[in-house]
């Protein structure tokens, strides 16, 4: 058993976050296939997709036909990104139940592209709160870069709960933490972790890394030290984020769940169905992938037996 925590809840964002980026447009019918094996392998959160403009999100543009034509498992949560209260009309219409808006904890970044603060951003998101609880859909929030961006290098922790008040504020009490820049790093992680947790007990946390420059699993130990237990992943460490130069590469799903195993944390999801996907979804983007566990294997493939000869010619050693 653990010292961290006994299990885990992971939120699989490669449909989303893992395939916005690339330059493959994925079709629905890969979507779909990817979706539903996804569910299969028992993963019980999955971002299906995002309600941006199809023009400045073309990879995201069929995420309505995607959710008309997965098979919705009852117990599982399938979740989209939006923008605006325009997402939750696209939202209800396609039969997606829980939708996601975001906001960039960095102020210099907030201020150039919409002339707001990131509070002033989630104040405006009340209409699309209220459009979702009308329509009797689930409503979370997500902070971007909380740790650091490329313009302000570490954000101060005061301006992540001045942006998480302004979301419970507006009745978002769902909020994931959401590393972009990819420059957590572990002990930044729990500190930040510790401190959010105490001043807000009633909001449900996710924590979403990306491996940008190897630290994602560390991260995800430290915040598991801190008591955090739902993670966001990406099948086959696809991704990043179009929008920050260099934040390529989201943790990849088969070494989360990996390690969990190795940990005796339980995630209730089928590692070797995990590695297939992974797999498929190389086949699909047609590049390598960034996960460990598809190019290494897990670490019970190397159990096996040794032939007899070496092992003689070791003992006489």
């Amino acid at each position: 058993m653990s010292k961290y925590v006994d299990e885990v809840i992971i939120c699989e964002v490669g449909p989303r976050d893992g395939l916005q980026a690339e330059k493959t447009i994925v079709s629905t019918e890969d979507k779909v296939e990817l979706i539903n094996a996804i569910v299969e392998a028992g993963v019980p959160v999955v971002e299906v997709g995002s309600f941006m403009h199809p023009v400045k999100m073309p990879q995201m543009a069929n995420t309505d036909e995607v959710f008309k034509r997965i098979v919705q498992k009852e117990g599982v949560e399938y979740r989209a990104l939006i923008p605006n209260a325009r997402g939750v009309e696209r939202a209800a219409a396609c039969g997606c139940k829980k939708v996601k808006l975001n906001v960039s904890a960095s102020r210099a970044h907030n201020l150039a592209n919409l002339n707001r603060t990131p509070e002033e951003s989630v104040a405006g998101f009340k209409a699309a709160v209220d459009a979702a609880k009308d329509a009797g859909i689930a409503i979370s929030g997500s902070i971007s870069m909380p740790f650091g961006s490329p313009w302000e290098k570490e954000i101060p922790l005061s301006d992540v709960k001045s942006i998480t008040q302004a979301y419970i504020d507006t009745g978002i009490t769902e909020i994931s933490l959401s590393d972009t820049a990819g420059v957590a790093y572990p002990s930044q992680v729990y500190n930040y972790c510790v401190e959010m947790a105490k001043e807000f007990p009633q909001v449900t946390w996710w924590m979403h890394f990306h491996n940008t420059r190897g630290l994602a699993i560390a991260n995800i130990v430290a915040a598991m030290e801190a008591g955090f237990t739902r993670f966001d992943s990406s099948f086959a460490g696809a991704g990043g984020c179009p929008f920050v130069p260099g934040a390529a590469g989201n943790v990849s799903t088969e070494d989360v769940v990996h390690m969990m195993d190795q940990m005796g944390i339980k995630t209730g999801i089928d590692l070797d169905k995990m590695i297939a996907i992974g797999k498929r979804v190389g086949e699909i983007l047609n590049h390598d992938s960034s996960s460990y566990i598809l190019k290494a294997g897990p670490a019970s493939a190397l159990i096996r037996e040794l032939p007899t000869g070496q092992a003689k010619a070791n003992n006489a050693k």
